[in-house]
């Protein structure tokens, strides 16, 4: 499975690429930052952000895009950005019927380090680990989007099957009612 991990930003939106399977070794493909100018104006800086992150599909050719979820923060405007960058992720994977899965900075830093509380450090440390890297990728924001493919690669297999689990449940419980509110009624 490859993945395309992105920690969105308008500043710095980082993206990494991971190949590997659940319980085998990871490789990491490609690992880097799609950069925009503070000064730009906003319109300007997510076209850059949409240019970039489509420059990384092209190359690399992801069958899943992991996102980082938005979360509060105390500054709106950062949330702002973020959101908006998360959003030119989530549409350029869409655009080309590539699967998105969202996951939260805390479920990223779990699946990592073993540790949701884990500090910016520790997740560098353990993709250095995990990656057999000669030393954690800079700047962090490049770290957190290798993160989130592996933290994408090691829980889809069980979403998935709570997927499926969860859809055969449900067909199983409407099939009959389905099939019962209809008993009575004449066309």
């Amino acid at each position: 499975m490859r993945v395309l991990g992105v920690d969105p930003g308008l500043t710095r939106c980082g993206v990494g690429v991971v190949d590997g399977v659940a319980g085998r070794p990871l490789t990491m493909v490609g690992v880097g930052v799609v950069r925009t100018s503070p000064d730009a104006e906003l319109s300007h800086r997510l076209l850059a952000v949409e240019q970039g992150l489509e420059q990384w599909l092209d190359e690399h050719q992801p069958e899943f895009v992991a996102v980082e979820r938005v979360f509060s923060q105390h500054n709106v405007s950062t949330v702002m950005g973020t959101a908006q960058a998360s959003a030119v992720a989530m549409l350029c994977a869409a655009r080309r019927g590539i699967p998105v899965a969202l996951h939260t900075p805390s479920e990223v830093k779990a699946a990592v380090t073993g540790t949701g509380r884990a500090d910016k450090a520790q997740v560098g440390a353990m993709i250095t680990r995990l990656l057999r890297l000669s030393a954690p990728p800079k700047p962090a924001d490049a770290a957190d989007a290798l993160a989130l493919a592996i933290c994408h690669i090691w829980r889809a297999p069980a979403q998935n099957r709570l997927q499926q689990a969860v859809a055969q449940h449900t067909a199983q419980r409407t099939g009959p009612r389905t099939a019962h509110a209809t008993k009575g009624r004449t066309a």
